[in-house]
């Protein structure tokens, strides 16, 4: 408790940064009923009310989007990772939460010197042959210079920001705080799971952070990638490489955002680049299970010999082999039209727990595959097909598991580069034969061995320890030791209530008291006066005054809470 009084006290500045930035967003309603505005005045902080209606007029999605630019990186990515969950919030907000970037003014290199130099053991001008100081690209937590070893390998090197480790962490706790404090005051809030999206972003930024870690996924989809010498993964060096600045080989090319200089007179076959590119993607999320989660433009080059570099791999995406298996039962499902499979995989990941009208779910799922019997393949779009069915789920409040959130934002990117790179680009086509050859493959007689072995083993691994368990759970019993977990959500809240209640009856008595007593004293010759009047007496009618103005004023604000909360 003691270590969370001291966090929340070092945050107290950023949490006031942050209630600012709300309030000037059109949320300051929110933020009085958080409880952050009494939070911070009694730490001292003067909060400012005025300009709160001048974007008041705005839609609520674009607010949100410019209340995160203006935050910082932290919830720029928070938005970033939002605009993957087409399962949690309409197509509105997805489109607002995709233009957030992260893109902030580059740092002097002045700055970045001190930690560059103790990362690389030495001045950079003395490790590298040349290095620029001017920086290629710059984002909200590294930014990244051309430089060539002494080698002649041109390289570019990927800088994190000085400092930035300790913004985010911080952001990070109060986030954490504010999730807990939105899912118990807000319940229109629960349904988009804040404590869940906060441990998300919290394991999504820590990666991030750590550039070495992205150079380790870089490596392992290079590894995977092998069997395509048109896939190109930049090469990673090692010996320059840490938790602060990672080098790689610099890649040229034509960005993904460049399309018109993908010209056949150039070289280049656009329709070949879509079905590589496209075949490259599928492989890593149907056959490795281990996948860019940001396959976007920027992070895609063309080059020569129509070969296709990915870059960035600060963000993946991870599927067991069984949630793979469910994928393939999915994505068939959809692209042969068999909607019973597709309601079945869907509920399984969902669950069942979420008190919804299940019989209804499976109807409506069943009628929108149904809906494309009979239409050729070729005309089929999986991302559409995948981003309806997100809708549907949607409209029922059931959210999909973040791996599968990040994997269905991931097939509807790449559907839509490959249609800019080839209008006649249809995912459905390009993934029907993979789909059904990895299939297959789960039926060959030494895959069917090998996962029956796993069976066996894991049964076997079971009935071996059966006799020990139910031994405890007996042994538990006859000490009294079997408990059982009743979880009352509430239960804080009206603890938090009573409290309340008792300090406000406590003022009361004290007032009661004092004005007894200042009237007693009233009527008592002699002593000091003040204003005509006996001084102690006058004195404890101001206290009482005083303390009946708090207690009129605490009371009012407790109503007026519940009034808000009774409209929602």
């Amino acid at each position: 408790m003691l270590i969370e009084t001291l966090g929340a006290a070092r945050d107290m500045g950023r949490l006031n940064e942050i209630a600012g930035v709300l309030i000037r967003h059109g949320f300051g309603d929110s933020v009085r009923r958080l409880g952050l505005a009494d939070r911070l005045e009694r730490a001292g902080h003067a909060i400012r009310w005025d300009h709160a209606a001048d974007l008041a007029r705005i839609e609520p999605p674009v607010q949100v989007r410019l209340a995160m630019e203006e935050l910082g990186p932290t919830f720029v990515k928070l938005g970033q990772i939002l605009a993957g969950r087409a399962d949690l919030f309409g197509p509105d907000w997805i489109a607002e939460f995709e233009k957030l970037h992260s893109h902030v003014p580059a740092l002097a290199f002045d700055v970045l010197r001190p930690q560059l130099r103790e990362d690389l053991g030495g001045e950079p001008e003395v490790v590298f042959a040349r290095f620029d100081v001017e920086p290629l690209a710059a984002a909200s937590i590294a930014q990244v210079h051309r430089a060539q070893l002494q080698d002649g390998t041109e390289v570019i090197v990927k800088i994190r920001r000085p400092g930035i480790t300790d913004v985010i962490e911080a952001d990070l706790r109060l986030l954490g705080r504010l999730a807990a404090l939105a899912e118990a005051e807000i319940p229109a809030l629960k349904p988009y799971r804040p404590q869940l999206l906060v441990r998300e972003l919290a394991k999504s930024l820590r990666r991030e952070l750590d550039l070495a870690a992205e150079c380790r996924h870089a490596e392992r989809i290079a590894t995977n990638m092998a069997p395509l010498p048109h896939i190109v993964i930049p090469r990673v060096h090692w010996a320059h490489t840490s938790e602060r600045v990672n080098v790689q080989d610099f890649v040229g090319g034509i960005a993904g955002n460049q399309l018109d200089r993908l010209t056949p007179e150039a070289g280049y076959d656009r329709r070949l680049l879509a079905e590589r590119g496209a075949h490259a993607v599928l492989k890593m999320i149907v056959q490795d299970g281990f996948f860019h989660a940001d396959p976007h433009p920027g992070n895609v080059f063309y080059l020569s010999d129509n070969r296709i570099a990915f870059i960035d791999f600060g963000m993946v995406g991870r599927l067991s082999e069984r949630r793979r298996e469910e994928l393939l039962q999915l994505l068939l499902g959809l692209v042969e039209r068999h909607p019973q499979t597709v309601a079945d995989v869907l509920l399984d990941w969902t669950g069942d727990d979420h008190g919804v009208n299940l019989s209804q779910l499976e109807t409506e799922i069943e009628a929108f595959v149904d809906q494309y019997h009979g239409t050729p393949l070729a005309e089929l779009s999986l991302g559409q097909m995948l981003g309806d069915v997100t809708a549907i789920l949607r409209d029922h409040r059931l959210g999909l598991p973040s791996d599968l959130a990040l994997l269905i934002k991931a097939f509807i990117s790449l559907e839509g580069m490959g249609r800019g790179l080839d209008p006649d680009f249809h995912m459905a086509t390009q993934a029907t034969p993979m789909l059904r050859q990895v299939v297959r493959e789960g039926y060959r007689p030494k895959v069917i061995a090998t996962r029956a072995w796993k069976t066996l083993r894991r049964t076997l691994a079971i009935a071996e320890q059966l006799p020990h368990d139910v031994s405890r759970l007996l042994r538990n019993a006859r000490r009294g030791r079997v408990h059982v977990g009743i979880e009352l959500a509430h239960l804080k809240r009206v603890g938090d209530q009573i409290d309340r209640a008792a300090n406000r009856l406590a003022m009361a008595l004290v007032i009661a008291a004092l004005i007894i007593g200042s009237s007693i004293v009233m009527n008592v010759q002699g002593g000091p006066s003040l204003f005509g009047l006996p001084a102690f007496g006058f004195l404890g009618f101001i206290g009482a005054v005083v303390g009946g103005m708090w207690l009129v004023r605490s009371i009012w604000r407790s109503s007026r809470g519940r009034n808000l909360d009774d409209e929602d």
